[in-house]
């Protein structure tokens, strides 16, 4: 049950971005443009304190829930898509390090710490990893070298610490996934500036490429089988897609207020009604989708493949009706959305991005159907 105390809190998220989404919108059509990272909308988001949201309260952060993350980084996409994508990446890591954190793990406390304290960034490789990571570890004296390129790092452009994985060849346990902070700043890394994609351009996405970095033992965090949805990354995804879904959710409702606007000057035409209940309608059952997600897991979810499976369908929901509301809205604006630089016309890349993260829309329903048949569904 959402208590008094979390709505105040969830306001007071939203009335910081609303305090600052002009300034982070008024930047977000140049980066687009350019291809480069909303580097102004970051200053913004440390300066507002935002990237600290999801730091426990007794650590020196805002401690916000999973729901109140995502709805801050739906609210932040109706200002810029990419700001908000890149940022959710740096907020879900920061999410799972906070239960991490109230189960005692290691090195959790010190990372959420750093987070509020120092302002660090978290850049998050899972989703160009997940179950079968890019890269190789080789055991050394007192830790690993790890050496492969990693796709997908957004907001790279200013991390500080990198949750990756790499695959580990155990002689014991044979086939394995370590999953380890690499600081960008260690020897080794290169931080490409090689990001120029269709949507999602501002985010910083580039590659990053590591040659025998040396990570210690103490930052290995997991230790789990290789091409597997094992329990951790089984709350990894539960914590994860939710808040990167709220993104997309917030794009497309940028698309539909948009057209709206536009639409106001034409409403007495049937079709451009009927568009415009459509683009209402379908993201009505996209918000009830991703709400009832949130109900599910709560706010500190445990292992659970049926958890797994429910944010996921949630994000398929939207993934779909995204790309539907984006392209109705430029229907109903015609002309003016086809236009480059314009809200919609950004949205209709953006949301493009959405299918990409883990697991697609098709795999969702192969990995529901083997859950409701009774089959292995962690093999992905």
């Amino acid at each position: 049950m959402t208590t008094t105390i979390q709505l105040d809190r969830q306001e007071q998220l939203l009335s910081t971005i609303r305090t600052i989404g002009d300034s982070i919108s008024e930047h977000a059509a140049r980066h687009d443009a350019d291809g480069t990272f909303v580097t102004e909308a970051f200053e913004h988001l440390a300066a507002a304190g935002l990237l600290a949201a999801g730091v426990p309260e007794e650590l020196g952060g805002g401690g916000a829930t999973i729901r109140e993350l995502t709805e801050v980084q739906r609210q932040l996409a109706h200002y810029c898509g990419s700001t908000a994508l890149a940022s959710a990446m740096h907020q879900h890591v920061v999410a799972f390090t906070a239960w991490r954190f109230r189960r005692g793990l290691p090195g959790a406390e010190a990372t959420l710490r750093r987070v509020a304290q120092e302002g660090i960034v978290l850049v998050s490789t899972g989703g160009g990893d997940f179950t079968h990571p890019n890269g190789e570890a080789v055991k050394v004296d007192g830790g690993y070298e790890v050496s492969g390129r990693k796709q997908f790092a957004s907001q790279s452009p200013v991390g500080t610490v990198m949750s990756t994985m790499f695959a580990f060849d155990d002689a014991e346990q044979g086939r394995r996934v370590l999953n380890m902070a690499v600081p960008l700043a260690a020897a080794g890394v290169q931080v490409l500036d090689n990001w120029d994609a269709l949507g999602m351009r501002g985010t910083g996405s580039g590659d990053i490429v590591l040659d025998r970095v040396f990570v210690p033992d103490e930052r290995v965090l997991a230790n789990r089988p290789y091409g597997v949805i094992d329990p951790p990354l089984q709350v990894i995804i539960t914590i994860a897609m939710p808040i990167i879904t709220g993104v997309y959710l917030g794009v497309a409702e940028a698309a539909y207020d948009a057209a709206v606007a536009i639409a106001m000057t034409k409403a007495d035409d049937p079709l451009v009604q009927r568009q415009v209940g459509l683009m209402a309608h379908r993201l009505r059952i996209a918000r009830w989708a991703l709400d009832r997600a949130l109900d599910e897991i709560g706010d500190d979810p445990t292992p659970s493949m049926d958890s797994v499976a429910v944010v996921l369908a949630a994000k398929r929901e939207v993934v779909l009706a995204g790309a539907e509301v984006v392209s109705l809205a430029i229907d109903v604006a015609g002309g003016a959305a086809f236009r480059k630089g314009s809200t919609i016309e950004r949205s209709y890349r953006d949301i493009r991005a959405a299918g990409f993260h883990p697991l697609t829309p098709e795999r969702t329903l192969l990995h529901a159907g083997r859950l409701a048949l009774g089959l292995p569904a962690d093999e992905f």
